[in-house]
């Protein structure tokens, strides 16, 4: 399961989570640990770059965030970032520069690398997105099993215990995930994958491939 590590999916060049995510194996290692980690950054950015707007809320002075946008904390928004119209960030949320929160987007527990995508009707909980990720219109992370059991990452006839109740997707650099997608609790996206828009997404999609169905999974040409 080599395709689920930290190194394999993301480059933490493009993230302020970097010291988190460096002394870890599994990317969802860090969810627990992420408010605690956003408390204790916030205060050490930089005045002439951010501004503490609000408890536990920093927000770069570059960023625009909409007067219509709900922003609770722990949370740190980035440079340049974009948060827009009627936008819900419910806190434990670190928003990288240049990414993109759109109209009533929910964020929850969850990593945006800079320059990730989520513009319109996204819910991303319990997740890690990394640069230049996208999620289509109306594309959903699934974070709870409906039996409520703990999350599995299946692949290739193996499996990789997480230990958590709640999991969202890992979404590596560059993945774009068509409109109205669902990725399931566990869903794992390689680097510049692709996701077919309406999938139902379970399991692992290798780097480089295109996700058509289920049983149809291939190679970028």
């Amino acid at each position: 399961m080599e395709c689920c590590r930290i190194e394999q999916l993301f480059d933490l060049n493009h993230t302020l989570a970097a010291p988190l995510l460096s002394k870890k194996e599994w990317p969802w290692q860090v969810l627990d640990e992420l408010g605690e980690f956003i408390r204790q950054l916030g205060p050490t950015l930089s005045q002439e770059e951010y501004t503490q707007v609000a408890p536990e809320v920093w927000v770069a002075k570059t960023a625009t965030v909409a007067p219509s946008a709900s922003v609770q904390g722990p949370c740190i928004i980035g440079p340049e970032a974009e948060v827009r119209h009627c936008a819900y960030i419910r806190g434990n949320a670190l928003v990288g520069a240049k990414a993109v929160v759109g109209n009533s987007v929910e964020l929850k527990n969850c990593i945006l690398f800079d320059a990730a995508q989520v513009p319109h009707f996204n819910y991303v909980g319990d997740s890690i997105l990394g640069h230049r990720a996208h999620l289509g219109a109306g594309a959903v992370t699934s974070n709870l099993k409906s039996d409520r059991s703990l999350v599995c990452i299946r692949h290739e006839g193996k499996m990789l215990e997480t230990g958590r109740k709640k999991l969202g997707a890992l979404v590596g650099d560059g993945a774009e995930v068509g409109c109205n997608s669902v990725l399931c609790p566990g869903s794992v996206l390689g680097r510049e994958s692709q996701v077919y828009p309406t999938s139902c997404v379970r399991g692992v999609v290798p780097a480089h491939h295109i996700y058509k169905a289920a049983d149809k999974i291939v190679a970028k040409a």
